[in-house]
């Protein structure tokens, strides 16, 4: 049973300030992901660091993230989502200010996997409240307005990212969330109501966590190191074995767990697990490309560092536009065909960026890519959200949440280790044209690759159940207690039953 204030009408005044709350603090770690990437390069040169330096800046944030976000999705549940959303923003804003003041490489990474452990408190707190506070009709809106506002974010990123790392230094990009974190908290305490999830019992699974953060973390370690140290070092043998043991650990203590995290029986939806798999390779291949264009912009083309986060500026304005109306769309017709055509639209793309090079244009070379690719997007990533939020009960709406972004984050974490790598880009290859646009393309076709293949699966595992196969009502309990849908159908004045036909609708 869940414990919650009211459950909250779209268009409402209350609605408006979850959707500016819920969007402003998830739209604070969306703003700081794009930031960083234009500021990369700045990064790089300041530091004099590697590929594996530039990773790090951004798998030491995706690595936490990974790994603690199921473990908040518990504790969100338990604790109250809001709360941990509230306690996301501010340890987020604090890291932020670590790396604002970070000497050395080591130190900015280091405050970047702090900023890992502010986003997973936040991240899966934000789509819980919305699924947990608003009408079941109205989630799959309010989800892709949600996706719509955070783009915002999105859109205003590049031009005060590239302005700040141009005018004056990447360190501003960091020092922007405090203000941010400061006005969502006080919003939260003000306009959105507490929910949890009342009967969860049990430990939380502190073990599977740790498995899950080592186990990422060695894979990681290993990949990166790869680059310049070899598949033979011992000390890359030693990471990706261990790291893959630590997951399959993991596997078998969530199996045998009495309070997992990560509940095995929750993907026994196919949809669910559909809507995952398809995350995986979209999510995968849209990490590494976005961490490749911008520096490939700026270091191969000779972007200045406000031209290169401007260049993918349609992008997020189409997402902003259109991911509303997208998310709608999808609960009205389903959302198989939206997500079959979208990673089509995004592998296309993909394919169209290999056009760019030294000399090209950017209205006839960059900008088709750019907007196809944010239609991919569009059609996407609202009804995906939805699909995983709408397969699960109410109550274990904050577990959903903290999976798929887990997954969303894994796959990043493990594309922006391993592409590279793949495509070659190892050590200061970022700074050689030649040598980088080599590997740029090959990068280009891995993550086309990977969005063809989210068609596929969308198309295969995200089919409509048929009539014959709904599953049937369960016979009535022998009891006393009257039924109201035992003697008549459903009536609005009947108790629970506008919310048993919800939650029967959802499961399907």
């Amino acid at each position: 049973m869940m414990a919650f204030m009211s459950v909250i009408q779209y268009g409402s005044t209350q609605a408006r300030w979850v959707l500016a709350t819920t969007a402003l603090g998830s739209g604070m770690a969306f703003l700081d992901g794009t930031v960083v990437n234009v500021a990369l390069p700045a990064m790089g040169r300041d530091f004099d660091a590697e590929v594996a330096g530039l990773q790090w800046i951004l798998n030491g944030y995706m690595l936490m993230l990974a790994s603690l976000i199921l473990l908040s999705g518990s504790l969100g549940d338990r604790l109250g989502r809001r709360r941990m959303f509230v306690i996301g923003v501010a340890w987020f804003a604090i890291a932020s200010a670590i790396c604002t003041i970070a000497p050395t490489i080591e130190v900015l990474v280091a405050g970047r996997i702090l900023q890992g452990i502010g986003g997973a408190l936040l991240t899966p707190g934000s789509l819980a409240i919305l699924q947990t506070t608003f009408r079941a009709e109205d989630r799959g809106r309010a989800v892709g307005t949600w996706s719509g506002l955070t783009s915002v974010s999105a859109a205003v990123g590049p031009f005060v990212g590239g302005w700040l790392v141009d005018a004056a230094s990447w360190r501003w990009i960091f020092l922007i969330n405090v203000p941010i974190a400061a006005v969502t908290i006080a919003l939260a305490l003000r306009h959105v109501p507490e929910s949890r999830d009342d009967t969860a019992t049990g430990k939380l699974d502190v073990a599977g966590a740790v498995l899950a953060t080592l186990g990422l973390g060695g894979v990681t370690y290993g990949l990166i190191s790869a680059g310049s140290r070899g598949f033979g070092s011992p000390v890359v043998l030693v990471s990706l074995i261990g790291g893959v043991a630590m997951l399959i650990a993991f596997v078998e203590v969530e199996r045998r767990s009495s309070h997992p995290m990560l509940p095995p029986d929750i993907f026994s939806n196919i949809r669910f697990t559909g809507a995952n798999l398809v995350t995986v390779v979209v999510y995968g291949a849209l990490g590494t490309a976005t961490f490749l264009v911008v520096v490939f912009l700026q270091e191969v083309l000779g972007y200045s560092a406000l031209e290169s986060g401007a260049a993918l500026l349609p992008m997020t304005l189409l997402m902003l536009g259109l991911s509303g109306r997208s998310g709608q769309l999808a609960s009205q017709i389903g959302p198989r065909l939206l997500m079959t055509v979208g990673p089509l639209l995004m592998s296309a793309g993909f394919l169209l960026m290999l056009r760019i090079g030294p000399g090209s244009s950017y209205v006839t070379d960059i900008l088709p890519a750019v907007v196809v690719l944010g239609l991919g997007l569009v059609s996407t990533v609202a009804p995906l959200t939805a699909t995983v939020l709408s397969s699960v009960d109410d109550h274990h709406a904050g577990v959903a949440s903290g999976v798929n972004n887990a997954v969303a984050r894994s796959a990043q974490l493990f594309a922006v280790a391993g592409i590279p790598l793949a495509a070659g880009i190892t050590g200061d290859a970022y700074t050689d044209p030649a040598v980088f646009e080599d590997g740029f393309h090959t990068a280009l076709w891995i993550a086309a690759s990977l969005a063809a293949s989210g068609a596929v699966l969308a198309a295969v595992t995200l089919r409509e159940p048929a009539a014959a196969e709904a599953p049937r009502p369960e016979p009535a309990p022998a009891r006393s207690n009257r039924h109201c849908a035992l003697e008549a159908p459903p009536l609005s004045s009947c108790p629970g039953s506008s919310s048993r036909t919800t939650s029967g609708r959802e499961a399907a």
